[in-house]
């Protein structure tokens, strides 16, 4: 069981592991605010432009309610919705990763260009010795 445990805490310590478990709650917050983003702000505007529509309330009935059951919808307008927000989520990870991608290229043609650092004095040291005895 020690075992277990030991190899348990070794991977849930990998760094790794954190750095998604923070992307994981961060992207969580992220999926809230665009979806209140598109219900609250996009939607109603696009529903007022179409003659006062509210997406959420776009459904298509399957069965009507009757004495004791409930009516039975497809609900188009909160499925356009999760469209919307899916497309706003994707098209800002798109955004993030094209900056990231910009950004490596740039430190890489950066480090392409930088002159390499000089050799530590003790390896000058060493080829001059070299040399000297080339000489000889």
């Amino acid at each position: 069981m020690k075992k277990l445990l030991d190899e348990f805490r070794e991977f849930a310590l990998k760094g790794n592991v954190l750095d998604m478990a923070i992307g994981i709650i961060i992207g969580g917050a992220f999926g809230t605010i665009v979806s209140s983003l598109v219900k609250d702000v996009i939607m109603p505007p696009i529903g007022m432009v179409l003659g006062g529509v509210d997406f959420s309330d776009i459904k298509i009935p399957l069965r009507a309610a009757e004495a004791g059951r409930e009516a039975v919808t497809m609900n188009i307008g909160v499925f356009l919705n999760n469209v919307i927000s899916f497309v706003i989520i994707a098209w800002a990870v798109f955004m993030l990763v094209k900056g990231v991608n910009m950004l490596r290229q740039r430190f890489e043609k950066e480090q392409a260009a930088a002159p390499p650092p000089p050799p530590p004095p003790s390896e000058q040291y060493l080829k001059e010795i070299r040399d000297a005895l080339v000489k000889k």
